[in-house]
């Protein structure tokens, strides 16, 4: 039976598909990816603070994976407010819970492997309530500009969670693949399936990066591909319906390795670009402030764009008349920057978080064009 956009696809395939998923096209591209994967898992290691990083990036991708759906929030709204999930706008805290739904996850790899229990409480924990297997029939897939039915996932409880079965095999399944391919297939499985009534696209993108530490080819969650979804995303929505069209696995899976290998090389350029920004603020802290010498100090001017005196009396011990001390000579001298919010006064690394929100590195994506449309 043909395809049908409107009708329920209960017929989705189970994994693996029929076909050879690793082409000679596939190989080639998936080598360069791990190099480049490879590389940044090493230019991590050369951070004297892992942590600066991993914050920064957790954010970012934050930002970057909930407005693929739609929900708009600013790198600089999440880096004021990272400290209070529950500040700033509705957008910026569903952002927010992303951060801590991802974090979340990694904490749960740390302790068992992947599986759909895990992606259950990183989707409840991202969209703010319980979460579970769609039980109500109805849900549809639209266009959001002409609202042309586009897809219809599966329905019924047993058959998602017979699926969402096999979908797990396959994660865990010693079937040979490369893991850069099964993770992109079992990308595409998962947003077809689409278990929960809301929450499916960024559950599947934080599934991503946790397939990513499990395979151990990253060891931190460092690599996020959501900022690359963002520029090429009519790419990504007309690729994932390829496969469920016409089964067109090749184009799909080289638009993902592409991704990796480009947001791996964007990464490690902003590692580069980090650790230069570091040695210049520290240089200048040293010379305005006493507050430069104290190594704690200088750690957090860069695991937080924005800083506020309680924090500075938290982590370095000191009382507030030294932290308001150190915070203000550094403003002085045009280190940092001061920022009035409410009635509270923050303070801003403003170089650091221009590095952090610029783009090291744009290649557009290097994928076939499925004869779909």
């Amino acid at each position: 039976m043909a395809w049908d956009p409107e009708a329920p696809y209960n017929d989705l395939p189970q994994l693996p598909p029929p076909i050879d998923l690793e082409s000679r096209r596939v190989l080639k591209a998936t080598v360069t990816a791990r190099a480049a994967v490879a590389a940044l898992d090493q230019a991590a290691l050369l951070l004297p603070n892992p942590w600066v990083l991993l914050n920064a990036a957790s954010l970012l991708e934050a930002q970057a994976s909930s407005e693929i759906e739609n929900v708009v929030t600013t790198a600089d709204a999440l880096f004021k407010f990272a400290q209070d999930e529950e500040a700033g706008d509705q957008a910026t805290k569903e952002a927010l819970r992303y951060r801590t739904a991802l974090l979340q996850g990694v904490q749960l790899l740390r302790k068992r492997p992947l599986a759909f229990g895990a992606t259950e409480r990183i989707c409840t924990q991202l969209k703010g309530s319980e979460m579970s297997v769609r039980k109500l029939a109805g849900t549809r897939i639209a266009n959001p500009d002409t609202g042309a039915i586009i897809y219809s996932p599966p329905e019924g409880e047993g058959l998602i969670k017979d699926k969402l079965g096999n979908w797990e095999a396959f994660v865990h399944a010693e079937h040979g693949l490369d893991p850069l391919v099964r993770m992109a297939v079992a990308h595409y499985q998962f947003e077809a399936i689409h278990p929960f009534h809301d929450g499916n696209g960024r559950t599947g993108r934080i599934i991503n990066i946790l397939m990513l530490i499990e395979a151990g080819l990253i060891a931190e969650p460092i690599l996020y591909l959501s900022r690359f979804i963002i520029r090429h995303k009519s790419d990504y929505y007309r690729l994932l319906l390829g496969v469920t069209a016409e089964g067109a696995w090749e184009p799909w899976i080289m638009y993902m390795l592409n991704a990796v290998e480009q947001t791996a090389k964007s990464t490690v350029a902003k590692i580069g670009a980090i650790r230069k920004t570091q040695e210049q603020i520290h240089q200048e802290a040293r010379a305005a402030s006493l507050g430069g010498r104290n190594a704690d100090f200088l750690s957090m001017l860069f695991e937080q764009p924005y800083c506020r005196i309680g924090n500075v009396m938290e982590r370095c011990g000191v009382s507030r008349p030294t932290a308001t001390g150190w915070l203000n000579q550094l403003a002085k001298a045009d280190v940092i920057g001061r920022h009035k919010l409410g009635r509270e006064l923050l303070f801003v690394n403003h170089r650091f978080l221009d590095v952090l929100t610029r783009d090291e590195l744009v290649n557009p994506p290097q994928v076939d064009e499925p004869s779909l449309f």
